[in-house]
């Protein structure tokens, strides 16, 4: 009967013959798109005029109707695909490859959408060039739905209509063109080749407009040198998966130096390999200032000021072509630098040598040393693209201003007035400009400066073509229609220029005619990029670098030198109104909310700066007086483990500033102590009244020779000596007999057959793993875990399901740790040694864990639970009963690993904690996948159980076996490196089940029995045997 059931809705409807009702029942979607005319068919969908934006038009979301999402009924015109709308189904993810170019971050990636709204980044694994996405990319999802976004155009700080905004600017841009006064467009990297056609288009318009590329952090040292050499402005590119020595100096290869990406290449060469019967993997020795992450990961790792780094290059060149080293170098920096030298020489085409140094003498000798090595890694052929700013242009373009020849500025994502080293004396040149524009995201300090603001679209909103690396193209496309009342930078451009196209249209005319060829739009749109054989012509090396080797050789060093760096988490500072960067605990630090004066021990002893614990364990430290020439400022002091003596380091990205909450304006402002657009300055440090409050998530630094933890070894030892040397399975006695931890023999708990079905398994090669933090986002972003504040994570109640622990040694090495824990003798012996190591050496080594909930088949959560809501799955994982738990915390305590976590609060609609999840708009982000847990229950990592019961669903619908890399979590779907592996060990084919055999395997605590389903893989240390 039920099946019978007819809802009546009108009278017509008894009338079987009447038309308005059988157009009605045909026409089910009002807007009826011709789809099946116009989707089906390939060749007019390629020519057709009609973009993805007309879509959104008809079938778009905005923020009315992604109120309405959660309503009951069908909702129409809400979902942005480029598909029928009879195929959407509700509860199914759309993904679309697009690319985010911020000026600061440049990657080609995917974007999941549910029912409109974008909520998640992935990477384009697919794409051969910066597919990876980092945690801030990785983050900046949740800034499309920033309630400090500006939602529409400005004139003199009151609200106006676009057409307003086009007939004053125009009339502007007009009157100012026919008395020929001087404007300025000043601008990020674009990297996008249609926009550079579209501003050339602008400048024939008005002759009187000259154009500015400014990069927030500069590469001009480096690009002002490849284009000495190579005669093009770009990046020489690097693929570490090549490299057998890799020799840093001053470069952060594994953090933002020339834009990053360099993770999965590096990763590649650093897991030991067979050749002809013995492992391998690549050498890395790391000189620098700062502890950084290439420096934390590296085989070899020597803190030096940054002019012992230029004297290094130039010791270095010179040792190569033969000739005599001038360099005033300590011996012990010599002994040290003529080894490399050897090592640089046996891998001849296999090295390579990087280097961050800002002088362009630098950087050409680092050119030079590679093309006289003929190294593979580095490619000049094919250079970077993704930094185009000047140095020089930006310097000149301040001082006519200052001067008052320049009479209008147009900017463009940056934010010169915040950033700029002078920023104050910018800003007041800025406010007595004839004409100004910004185009922004938020209401920032060049925007409330500026005469009229146009308000721009997220990326995710927007359409654009880039050119990452020469001959490596992308496209991005809006994943959602704009929020608010925005329009591009480039449809605006259009408009000024009397151009009635849209980007959109220039985009497809101009890959048509120049870029596709023979290759298909819709499906270079579908993934994202393309790739062609373009290189750049170079007629070889053919310079005298005399005068240069001379210039560094001859450098001097100051007492104390800052040296100016970006975070992991904030970038060049763009998205610091994000609280998942916010949060972001920094991978060497270990501190959120916060940047600060990273301070060596000796360093910190001699100036009276320290830092101390607090009763309730939290971290405090002390305030110092940093003065870089006629610039002071009070920041707080972190003693960092590894700082070169002589040295201390100071992030950007932080400070006090508009377009931000209250919540976010942390920290201190580091741009004004950035002079000359060089990241060391001379600085002078005094100690300055009070301690400042540190929200540190880890507090306990040092390994203390607890080899259970962390397993390592060398590759010495891992190519001479048996698995039961290097990675023995800890043994209990049982009668007088010795059994391994992981036998029968020894097992209180109930055999039961885990062969069935699927067993999931999660691996972690040490490795590989380089500390970088993406997997932390990723897992907020598909978990929904929410955002505490400083003074939560002070109290240790941080809610990361995923959190990477960073251990230093205590010694100069870990193998140095353990002898000194296997000599103790006695107790006091073992108080005393035991109380030193847990102090961190002058120049650690150090090592990365991920940790998460290890899923224990044998879970002593589990056994602890008085109502049941935490319990183990037939498919290995261990599961969450919100419902059910009342918060007793009993199995949080019984837990050995520490993971997991308890609400204590209600985090979301809560004005107490007023982040994204206490606002309409950031609460869009969340996955409705995954509840959002309510104050006092635990919580913890879910092996995303919601992704592995999609897969299987998915396999079930389709009538298919489930294939090997099917099954994906939020940490090992964004791990760029491979460290993560997940997947099903009941699978004998996958690569999980081979890792789980691998000799490298272990479990974390594995002498507790508690058979997790997470595993290690132990971490292997290249050495250099031969050049001790």
């Amino acid at each position: 009967m039920s099946t019978n059931k007819v809802y009546w809705k009108s009278l017509a409807q008894l009338e079987k013959d009447n038309e308005l009702v059988q157009k009605l029942e045909q026409n089910e979607f009002v807007d009826k798109i011709p789809v099946d005319e116009f989707l089906g068919d390939e060749k007019t969908m390629g020519e057709s005029n009609t973009n993805r934006r007309d879509f959104l038009k008809y079938v778009g979301f905005s923020t009315a109707a992604a109120s309405l999402a959660a309503c009951e009924g069908p909702i129409i015109k809400s979902v942005p695909y480029v598909v029928q709308p009879e195929q959407i189904i509700p509860g199914i993810s759309n993904y679309y490859a697009t690319a985010i170019a911020d000026g600061f971050d440049f990657r080609s990636i995917l974007i999941k959408t549910r029912e409109g709204r974008p909520i998640k980044v992935e990477n384009n694994n697919e794409t051969p060039v910066l597919g990876d996405a980092n945690a801030r990319v990785h983050a900046s999802v949740l800034s499309m739905y920033d309630i400090k976004r500006l939602q529409g155009p400005k004139a003199y700080g009151k609200d106006i209509t676009w057409s307003d905004f086009f007939s004053q600017v125009r009339a502007k841009l007009k009157a100012m063109a026919v008395s020929n006064k001087p404007i300025v467009l000043l601008t990020q990297t674009f990297a996008s080749p249609t926009t550079q056609k579209i501003i050339n288009k602008f400048i024939e318009q008005f002759p009187n407009v000259s154009h500015v590329v400014y990069d927030t952090i500069s590469c001009s040292h480096a690009l002002d040198a490849y284009e000495n050499i190579y005669g093009v402005r770009a990046l020489a590119d690097y693929d570490f998966s090549k490299a057998e020595t890799i020799v840093s100096i001053g470069a952060d290869i594994l953090g933002d130096w020339q834009g990053g990406g360099y993770d999965c290449g590096y990763a590649k060469s650093r897991v030991p390999k067979k050749i002809n019967g013995r492992s391998k993997m690549s050498y890395h020795i790391q000189f620098e200032s700062n502890m950084t992450l290439s420096g934390a990961n590296a085989d070899n790792r020597i803190p030096t000021n940054p002019i012992n780094q230029k004297k290094i290059i130039a010791h270095i060149y010179a040792k190569l072509k033969g000739k005599p080293s001038s360099t005033d170098l300590s011996s012990d920096y010599k002994k040290a630098v003529d080894k490399v030298v050897a090592r640089l020489k046996k891998s001849k085409s296999k090295a390579v040598l990087v280097s961050g140094i800002e002088d362009v003498a630098a950087q050409e000798l680092v050119l030079a040393i590679n093309d006289h090595l003929r190294s593979e890694v580095i490619d000049t052929a094919q250079p970077k693209l993704i930094r185009q700013g000047s140095n020089e242009a930006v310097n000149q373009l301040i001082d006519e201003m200052q001067k008052g020849k320049v009479k209008g500025l147009i900017t463009a994502g940056v934010n010169p007035c915040f950033t700029l080293p002078n920023a104050e004396s910018f800003t007041a040149a800025l406010s007595k400009l004839e004409f100004s524009v910004a185009f922004s995201l938020k209401e920032d300090e060049t925007a409330s400066a500026s005469k009229f603001v146009a308000a721009s679209p997220h990326y995710l909103e927007s359409w654009g073509d880039y050119q990452f690396k020469k001959g490596h193209y992308a496209l991005a496309q809006p994943t959602i229609r704009p929020l608010f009342d925005t329009q591009q930078f480039q449809d605006v451009l259009l408009k000024l220029s009397g151009s009635n196209s849209t980007f959109y249209d220039q985009i497809k005319s101009n890959w048509s005619e120049n870029i596709i060829k023979e290759n298909s739009w819709n499906k270079t749109l579908h993934d994202g990029f393309l790739s062609s054989g373009e290189v750049i012509k170079s007629d070889g090396f053919s310079f005298d670098l005399t005068p240069q080797v001379k210039t560094l050789s001859e450098s001097s060093a100051p007492p104390m030198s800052l040296v100016l760096y970006p975070k992991t988490g904030m970038g060049d500072g763009q998205q610091a109104n994000n609280p998942w960067l916010q949060e972001f605990p920094d991978p060497i630090s270990r501190v959120s909310w916060d940047n600060y004066l990273t301070v060596s021990a000796k360093d910190a002893k001699k100036i009276g700066l320290k830092n101390v614990n607090v009763a309730n364990g939290a971290l405090n430290g002390s305030y110092a007086k940093v003065t870089v020439g006629d610039k002071s400022m009070v920041a707080p002091v972190l003693i960092q483990p590894g700082q070169a003596n002589g040295t201390v380091g100071l992030a950007f990205g932080y400070g006090e500033r508009k377009g931000l909450q209250d919540e976010m304006q942390v920290g201190v402002n580091a741009y004004p102590f950035y002079r000359n657009f060089n990241t060391v300055q001379e600085v002078s440090i005094t100690p300055a009244e009070g301690f400042h409050e540190f929200a540190c998530v880890q507090l306990h630094n040092t390994l203390m020779g607890r080899g259970d933890i962390i397993k390592e070894t060398t590759l010495e030892i891992f190519n001479t000596k048996d698995k039961e040397y290097w990675n023995p399975i800890p043994k209990v006695s049982k009668n007088h007999i010795e059994y391994e931890v992981t036998s029968p023999e020894v097992d209180m708990w109930q055999a039961f057959d885990r062969s069935v079905g699927h067993h999931f398994n999660l691996s972690i090669d040490l490795n590989s793993c380089t500390g970088c933090g993406a997997c932390v986002i990723a897992c907020h972003a598909e978990n929904n875990v929410p955002v505490v504040g400083k003074q939560e994570i002070r109290k240790s109640r941080d809610m990361h399901w995923l959190r990477i622990d960073r251990y230093y040694s205590s010694g100069e090495s870990f193998g140095e740790d353990d002898q000194t824990k296997d000599n103790i003798s006695g107790l006091g012996d073992s108080l005393t040694t035991f109380g030193e190591m847990e102090n961190a050496s002058e120049n650690p080594q150090v090592a990365f864990q991920p940790v998460m909930c290890q899923h224990c088949n044998h879970a002593p959560c589990e056994t602890v639970c008085p109502v049941a809501a935490t319990s183990h799955g037939r498919q290995g994982q261990n599961h969450m009963a919100y419902n059910r738990c009342i918060g007793t915390r009993y199995c949080a305590n019984n837990c050995p690993y520490k993971v997991r976590r308890f609400n204590w609060f209600l985090y979301n609609k809560n004005d107490e904690f007023d982040y994204h999840m206490n606002n309409d708009l950031g609460r869009m982000v969340l996955n409705p996948d995954v509840v959002v847990r309510s104050r006092g229950v635990m919580e913890k990592c879910s092996m995303c159980i919601q992704m592995t019961q999609k897969t299987i669903l998915d396999a079930k619908l389709e009538g298919r076996q489930i294939k090997d890399g099917d099954f994906k979590c939020a940490c090992s779907d964004a791990c760029s490196s491979g460290a993560m592996v997940f997947g099903d060990v009941n699978d004998k084919t996958s690569k999980v089940s081979s890792l789980k055999e691998d000799d490298r395997m272990y479990h974390l605590l594995e002498s507790v029995g508690t058979k997790p389903n997470v595993m290690y893989q132990t971490k292997v240390r290249n050495t250099d045997e031969t050049f001790k």
